[in-house]
């Protein structure tokens, strides 16, 4: 049997490596999409105080740190019994709002977008940011960097620092935003919200105006037909900072909403002995391994599957997006609702959609009067014992699950993040495109990218999510003498 390895895999954040094994024929016999790099963030934070969290997750990764701080923040409010004032809130969804805008315009212009703008069979020292660069102009790598320039400058200025922010206490929030910040980030906001206009046009003009990219999308190759799972306000639209979690099948139908904190009745984790990263599955339907369909447990959660669990966007430029979107790619109404697109590829599109929305967030909550309000902490009551927060992160639903003694020192934590909960799905995406794309044998650069790009529509940030330690991970130590020669080996077997 012969063996093609992607190794590393490439434009995401982390390690991991695919691994596709051919019969006789060459054709696909199985694939596997390995994550061997472990964290142990879970393991090594037992014995902390719980109070620390905030500054010690968002250390996970420098991709999303605003997202495991909030998240951690939102768990204290619970573990404390504590519920900050509306103002807190608020500022604490500003600040998100700006870290959306930055991480999906990193995705789309770095990371997933060069497959389209630059082309999948392009040389592969092509597809990156700055071929994108030399296709689109100048101009609009000045406006990218420009657009992460000025929104970790929010992030830093609300926040407290650009990378890693500090301001999350339970109860609220350390720092108040002045007349003079509100009136400098509403100015930010609005040049969000053209160039996330901006984009949306790029995307139309240089992808859905492509007949052959939009055949992409649409293939059979890059189609699951799943669960969807995300977090809604209480009108059933999209929200980044808070609401209940809400599943569908995948004719559309309702399956469930829950409370976040109630998150270990209905998700489940399974474990492979293949890679450190965990599977989650919806108990209520059961695992029945990596297929997809309504008997299958598997489920996403990433930005179409935000879109496809919703009945609209809370902004409204956003929302004549998203009904553009489910109507070009052929959805139908059913009870008022779209019903899903099962399209993995379209998700490029559901995420600049969602940098739309939370532009225009951004812009709303900047021009809110309250934003500047002093009030911004609860006094923190005792040791509930308990916390959970979930936050949607760029990549899918975040959930953070804390418990500690009555002194307030952690005694188990647990963290299911955005990577982890759609690493069925990506496994399963992978397989699939490999399946279609490999026949025979015939094995080329530009086929291999297309496999690749069935796992970075996702996002997938693999540093976050290979943090829970399963056994012992596999080691070699080589101790070497001062001219450089192996004088001892030891070797850790996993």
């Amino acid at each position: 049997m012969n063996r093609i390895s992607i190794d590393p895999i490439t434009r995401l954040e982390g390690h991991g490596k695919i691994d596709i094994f051919l019969d006789e024929a060459g054709d696909v016999a199985n694939t596997y999409f390995q994550v061997p790099e472990l964290r142990g963030f879970e393991q090594f934070c037992v014995g902390r105080l719980a109070e620390e969290m905030p500054v010690i997750t968002n250390r996970i990764c420098g991709v999303c740190p605003e997202a495991h701080h909030m998240a951690a923040t939102k768990a204290l409010d619970a573990l404390f019994g504590v519920e900050p004032p509306q103002a807190a809130h608020k500022v604490r969804e500003l600040l998100y709002s700006a870290f959306f805008v930055t991480d999906h315009t990193t995705h789309f212009y770095a990371l997933g977008g060069p497959d389209f703008i630059i082309g999948p069979d392009a040389p592969p020292a092509e597809r990156n940011l700055l071929g994108v660069i030399r296709k689109v102009g100048p101009e609009i790598g000045r406006q990218v960097i420009d657009c992460r320039a000025r929104n970790h400058h929010v992030i830093k200025t609300v926040g407290g620092r650009a990378i890693h922010p500090v301001a999350g206490l339970p109860g609220g929030w350390s720092r108040p935003i002045t007349k003079a910040e509100r009136d400098e980030i509403a100015a930010i906001a609005e040049k969000n919200v053209q160039f996330a206009r901006f984009t949306l046009k790029l995307f139309d003009d240089l992808v859905l105006k492509n007949p052959q990219h939009l055949d992409l999308i649409t293939s059979e190759a890059y189609t699951h037909r799943t669960y969807y799972l995300g977090v809604v306000d209480p009108a059933n639209r999209v929200n980044f900072y808070d609401g209940k979690v809400r599943v569908v099948a995948p004719d559309g139908a309702e399956l469930m909403q829950y409370h976040p904190s109630d998150y270990a009745a209905e998700i489940a984790e399974r474990v492979e002995p293949w890679s450190y990263l965990k599977y989650p599955y919806l108990k209520r339907v059961g695992w029945n391994g990596f297929t997809d369909g309504a008997e299958s447990g598997v489920y996403a959660a990433s930005p179409l599957a935000r879109l496809n669990v919703s009945d609209g966007m809370a902004t409204p430029l956003a929302q004549e997006e998203f009904e553009r979107f489910f109507e070009t790619l052929g959805s139908t109404r059913v009870d008022g609702r779209y019903t899903p697109v099962h399209f993995r590829l379209a998700t490029h599109w559901a995420r600049l959609v969602e940098l739309l929305y939370a532009a225009e967030r951004m812009r709303e909550l900047a021009l809110d009067p309250e934003i500047v309000s002093p009030k911004l902490r609860a006094e923190p009551g005792p040791v509930t014992g308990r916390g959970i927060g979930c936050v949607e992160a760029p990549r899918g639903t975040l959930t953070h699950h804390y418990e500690a003694d009555a002194r307030g020192v952690l005694t188990r934590v647990n963290m299911i993040v955005g990577t982890t909960n759609n690493y069925a799905a990506m496994t399963m995406s992978v397989r699939r495109a490999a399946e279609s794309l490999i026949s025979k044998g015939r094995v080329e650069e530009g086929i291999l990218n297309r496999i690749e790009m069935a796992f970075r529509l996702y996002d997938p940030c693999l540093s976050c999510a290979t943090h829970a330690a399963v056994g012992k991970m596999p080691l070699t130590l080589r101790i070497r003498s001062a001219s450089g020669a192996v004088i001892r080996t030891i070797v850790r077997q996993g």
